[in-house]
């Protein structure tokens, strides 16, 4: 009898013991996971379909709310809340200096990724990105840590685009083009896309 009990204590101790092992393991493993977590996978997991808008405090001292549609290697894409109808932005990630969110987003950019991002994705730059906006002719808004710049993209660098600076609204025309500024891409806070006037 006595060793029935005392065999009893043993082995609840022992799945006791297992059970904290397997539990400590699973902490460590989710503390792993987290550690490899960039600000781009965070913010992409905040800006699901349910939770809308992130609002991105900026290198610049200004905030922007933005609904993220697309996510390169070192840029957000999306769409800016409250601004003009149809714009599209691209935020190069050192650009962001802080994420505002609430207690929700917040355990969203946790939660493990139902599927893993594309490789692809992955490999895109901003340069890519803005290639597109001067292929499409889009006339831009480039915000920089000096100040607001506006026109058409003429051509993306390795590190710097081609800016071809006329009127807000105004499409390109040689004769509308006031200047051109060559922009490092390390000094452009947001670019926003006007829609077509």
């Amino acid at each position: 009898m006595r060793w029935d009990r005392l065999f009893d204590d043993l082995e609840s101790q022992l799945d006791r013991d297992r059970r904290d092992e397997e539990r400590a393991l699973a902490l460590e493993s989710e503390r792993l996971r987290v550690g490899r977590l960039g600000l781009r996978e965070r913010i992409a997991a905040m800006g699901g379909p349910e939770s809308g808008a992130v609002r991105l405090e900026l290198v610049d001292d200004t905030s922007l709310q933005l609904r993220p549609t697309a996510f390169g290697r070192d840029w957000i894409g999306g769409v800016p809340t409250g601004g003009a109808p149809g714009a599209q932005c691209v935020v190069p990630v050192p650009a962001i200096a802080g994420v505002v969110a609430g207690r929700r987003q917040v355990e969203a950019s946790l939660a493990p990724p139902p599927t893993p991002p594309a490789a692809l994705v992955e490999r895109i730059g901003m340069a890519f990105a803005l290639r597109d906006l001067g292929r499409r002719r889009a006339v831009v808004e480039v915000r920089t840590l000096s100040g607001r710049l506006h026109g058409t993209i003429d051509r993306v660098a390795a590190d710097h685009l081609d800016l071809a600076l006329h009127e807000p609204g105004v499409p390109r025309r040689e004769r509308e083009v006031r200047g051109y500024r060559l922009v490092p891409f390390a000094r452009i806070v947001v670019v926003t896309a006007m829609p077509p006037a």
